[in-house]
């Protein structure tokens, strides 16, 4: 069983008890997600897909926590001009836990 849903502003292939890191949302750890926005459903034997959205079909998470990416790397430089820059920057992210997937 599987769906793609639209979180965050992202579309995601989510699965039940499946841990996933979407951009950083301003809840609580603990807090319930309902995401109604669902593209696609499969529960194995049917796949549904929406024009844009399937109807009937709601995915509830749970928010775990909250974290920051690995640092990327970023390097410029222009050959014979002695320029050189250099810098990090780690992405924020929120854990979610899909808890369900009801039809």
């Amino acid at each position: 069983m599987y769906a793609v849903v639209r979180l965050a502003g992202k579309q995601f292939m989510v699965k039940p008890n499946e841990l996933l890191d979407v951009p950083l949302l301003d809840l609580e750890p603990g807090t319930l997600i309902n995401c109604d926005e669902v593209l696609a459903y499969s529960d194995g034997t049917d796949v549904r897909v929406g024009k844009p959205l399937v109807e009937g079909i709601k995915v509830v998470g749970e928010v775990v926590s909250h974290g920051r990416e690995a640092k990327v790397m970023l390097y410029k430089m222009k050959r014979r001009k002695n320029y050189r820059k250099k810098q990090g920057h780690k992405q924020h992210f929120t854990r979610v836990r899909i808890k369900e997937i009801t039809a």
